[in-house]
């Protein structure tokens, strides 16, 4: 089934999303933060739920082909934009699938709006980890100035693009040269990288992180799946771990061999145990 390009005005933005498939049940689809897009991280899913469920998946402000207001880019923006989103869009009642931030920015609007969110579906989520990996050495870098700015220029040379994914994908030939002319396209955007910028500065103190939801997590209500890649070096496996301990009933899935990416790292098997769970759901 053909994906349609569209967009929508929020709060005087203009909001890109991808839509296709049928049926009764919506899922919506929310990606990550540094270069990735709404196509990015759910072009190989989409498909694969089109014949059974209406699908969405939205380019976040500051990322793809949405527009890149003057604003500050943080968690709580985002949660309150998705929210008019959904209402212009009609959409009462949805399943919601986040990978990283946008993971972080499901589990915010589960817990803001439970009667809206049917499923919960996180993928190697942001939002579950009360530090980075090397926290302090990570405040420095969002603190010293020129340093990002020096890392996006760097990522402008395909190269280095090529080369950060092996941080990011771990399975033999998840890497493609298509996956890195497609990355390397966002980074040559104009205002890309400021999105990301924002939240790092929001977020990232010298001790730890901001946006945690632990505490919050036993106060969600909707049938959740946590998926994580065994080998992600960016949010520690045991995050996901202490999530499905504090979320009742919900149930974990780790991807062996995967790494922040699964959803690229292993596509066959990412988008059958969603689509099962999805499935399962539906039917209840």
């Amino acid at each position: 089934m053909e994906i349609s390009h569209r967009f929508v005005d929020v709060r005087s933005v203009k909001v890109h999303y991808l839509m296709a498939g049928r049926g009764d049940k919506t899922v919506v689809l929310l990606h990550g933060g540094g270069l990735d897009t709404a196509e990015l991280s759910w072009e190989l899913l989409m498909p694969d739920l089109t014949d059974n469920f209406r699908v969405i998946a939205l380019d976040w402000p500051g990322y793809g082909q949405s527009d890149k207001p003057d604003v500050k880019f943080t968690i709580a923006y985002y949660i309150e934009l998705f929210d008019q989103f959904l209402r212009i869009l009609g959409v009462s009642k949805a399943s919601l699938a986040g990978i990283s931030m946008g993971g972080a920015i499901a589990i915010g609007y589960s817990l803001e709006h439970p009667e809206v969110v049917e499923d919960l579906i996180l993928v190697d989520s942001y939002g579950l980890q009360r530090k980075v990996p090397m926290q302090f050495l990570s405040y420095l870098y969002v603190r010293t100035p020129g340093v990002r700015r020096m890392t996006y220029w760097l990522l402008k040379q395909r190269a280095f693009v090529k080369y950060s994914m092996a941080s990011i994908l771990k399975r033999p030939g998840s890497v493609t040269e298509e996956l890195v002319d497609q990355i390397h396209q966002q980074v040559m955007i104009p205002g890309v990288a400021k999105a990301f910028s924002d939240l790092q500065d929001n977020d990232v103190s010298w001790n730890g992180l901001k946006t945690v939801f632990l505490e919050q997590l036993p106060n969600i209500r909707a049938n959740t799946l946590i998926i994580h890649g065994e080998k992600d070096t960016l949010v520690p496996l045991d995050c996901s771990r202490e999530a499905h301990q504090l979320i009742s009933g919900s149930s974990l899935y780790i991807m062996e061999g995967c790494g922040h990416w699964p959803q690229r790292d292993n596509p066959e098997e990412f988008n059958r145990v969603v689509g099962a769970f999805l499935r399962h759901e539906s039917q209840k």
